[in-house]
């Protein structure tokens, strides 16, 4: 058991961390006050992961649509409290990253719908 644990400790000093893109977005989304962010064409309004960083974000949006990333403002949305007919329970939460492209690119999210 402890080679095990010690090989463990091994691979994960010198192994850099992965991101997987589709690991950090989870969804566009495609609202009325996103449309209204979006108006000029260069924000986009992602779900991403609740762990992930804006550097993360921007990295998996460069990756995914090959565009130019300015910036990333994130926020986190807490599940609210719900009353149904077997008690109470919650509403899960998520966090909603608003980001920025590069002036004169755009992305049609809403492309394959």
């Amino acid at each position: 058991m402890a080679r095990a644990k010690k090989r463990l400790l091994d691979r994960s000093t010198d192994a850099a961390p992965v991101v997987n893109n589709y690991g950090v977005l989870v969804s566009p989304i495609i609202t009325e006050k996103s449309a209204l962010v979006g108006g000029s064409g260069n924000v986009l309004v992602f779900e991403v992961a609740p762990k992930a960083t804006k550097t993360e974000i921007k990295a998996a949006i460069e990756r995914v649509f090959k565009v130019n990333v300015v910036g990333v403002r994130t926020c986190n949305f807490i599940g609210k409290r719900k009353r149904t007919a077997r008690g109470q329970g919650y509403r899960s939460g998520y966090r909603k990253a608003y980001v920025t492209l590069k002036e004169g690119q755009t992305v049609d999210v809403v492309e394959g719908l």
